[in-house]
């Protein structure tokens, strides 16, 4: 009873996008901050199991947690927002230039960035007890994965550019879906199903996130793994973030908004109707406003 059709994710897909553009700066790179650290936490939490299990499907299977927790609770995440502003741009809707969408990813960027680097500097401290403890296994593996994400990519030059742009392109097929997943029911168990298939199908297969990877790349450095800030940033996150970029616009948010975009019956509520009666473009006064998603 709670499964929204096709044609309803659409409307609710431009009416997340209104709303993610309507947000001012400070609050962009609050709720991206809160994201970075979720996803952080998500993170961490699937390394350590999967170092004490042996088995990476297992860690796997837990961190989509982070990214539920981030979804449900309105943080911004910059993956998710590749695929609903350009929506938003394409439909025509007020306040989405092109301007208006690169400002919005630019700060939601930032924040997921610093929240992120948070969560890494608290976490080295408590895996080496502030530095007076050796490396454990955990560290060993984030230090190795590191490593493996950058200089990995870099040993195969061009090769390991397109590498790493086409693993992250898959991977926002998947983490951006999830975010779009989540419009497909009216009820938390249903959001948190939808959520939890598309993230672990990324996490499993080892696709690149650029969220996710703001954090293992510093806290790898922090721990000791031989990559510079350079390095990070040429061979990692710029062609997974562009990736990201490119699989979160095409495969999930055009491709669905193409596909069903005036699909719905004769007796469902207009798109434009539903958008311009979405919470986020009512008047604080206006009978019926809420402020929630």
């Amino acid at each position: 009873m709670d499964y929204v059709k096709p044609y309803g994710v659409v409307e609710n897909m431009l009416a997340g996008g209104a709303l993610k553009l309507s947000l001012p700066p400070r609050q962009l790179v609050l709720r991206g901050m809160l994201a970075g650290a979720y996803l952080g936490i998500g993170t961490s939490m699937a390394v350590t199991v999967a170092v004490e299990t042996g088995y990476w499907i297992v860690g796997s299977l837990l961190f989509p947690f982070g990214l539920a927790l981030a979804i449900l609770l309105g943080a911004e995440i910059i993956t998710g927002s590749f695929a609903l502003l350009p929506c938003a741009a394409f439909a025509g809707q007020k306040n989405a230039g092109l301007r208006n969408v690169f400002a919005n990813w630019t700060w939601v960027f930032l924040g997921n960035l610093l929240g992120s680097l948070l969560y890494a500097g608290l976490f080295a401290v408590a895996l080496t007890t502030a530095g007076d403890a050796q490396i454990n296994a955990v560290g060993a593996k984030l230090i190795a994965i590191a490593e493996a994400k950058t200089n990995y990519y870099a040993s195969h030059g061009s090769a390991g550019l397109l590498a790493a742009f086409t693993k992250g392109m898959l991977c926002n097929w998947m983490v951006s879906l999830a975010v779009v997943a989540a419009y497909m029911s009216t009820s938390l168990s249903g959001k948190i199903v939808a959520i939890w298939g598309p993230t672990l199908l990324f996490f499993s297969q080892g696709f690149e996130h650029a969220v996710v990877n703001m954090f293992l790349m510093p806290i790898g450095m922090m721990l000791g793994a031989n990559v510079s800030v350079s390095t990070w940033w040429i061979w990692n996150q710029f062609p997974v973030t562009l990736g990201n970029l490119v699989g979160g616009m095409l495969f999930t948010g055009l491709a669905i908004y193409a596909a069903h975009r005036g699909t719905a019956p004769a007796t469902a509520q207009p798109v434009s109707t539903a958008v311009s009666n979405h919470p986020v473009n009512q008047r604080r006064d206006q009978p019926g406003y809420s402020p929630s998603y």
